[in-house]
């Protein structure tokens, strides 16, 4: 007097099954690493308030290229640049130096990415006019480090 049991499962509903179960499990994953590094990024910037390498401000220096005088802007937070650009660029100075705009774009976001002015990348077509920018705000970040 057994009372065995015979289960039929059709293979839709063994793949449905399988289906969810895997999204279930996936879900479950992102939550997870979604918690977890939510409290390293919190620790980190915990540590890294105790290491200000900035004073927290938007600096101007003037910078003469040719017969002109053009003001090139640093804004930075306490532990990285913000941006370079500048301010004030005269049409004829654009006219006169193609360049110089979309070289202080490229050096700001490379600065803003994290990179430090000796992870500068240079390249070859621009070379004279990145290095006087790089120069230029090598100089404004040593007179704005914190000691």
């Amino acid at each position: 007097m057994s009372n065995t049991k015979i289960v039929v499962l059709r293979s839709k509903e063994v793949i449905t099954a399988a289906i969810f179960v895997g999204i279930a499990v996936i879900v479950l994953f992102v939550l997870l690493g979604f918690l977890f590094t939510g409290k390293n990024d919190s620790k980190t910037t915990a540590q890294s308030n105790g290491d200000q390498k900035y004073e927290a401000g938007v600096y101007t220096k003037e910078l003469t290229i040719g017969d002109s005088v053009v003001n090139l802007q640093l804004s930075l937070d306490e532990d990285r640049v913000k941006a370079v650009e500048f301010v004030n660029l005269s049409e004829s100075v654009e006219t006169m130096y193609p360049l110089m705009q979309p070289t202080v774009e490229k050096l700001s976001r490379q600065l803003a990415a994290g990179k430090t002015m000796e992870e500068i990348v240079v390249s070859e077509d621009t070379q004279y006019t990145e290095k006087i920018l790089v120069e230029t705000v090598s100089e404004m970040l040593k007179e704005h480090t914190k000691n």
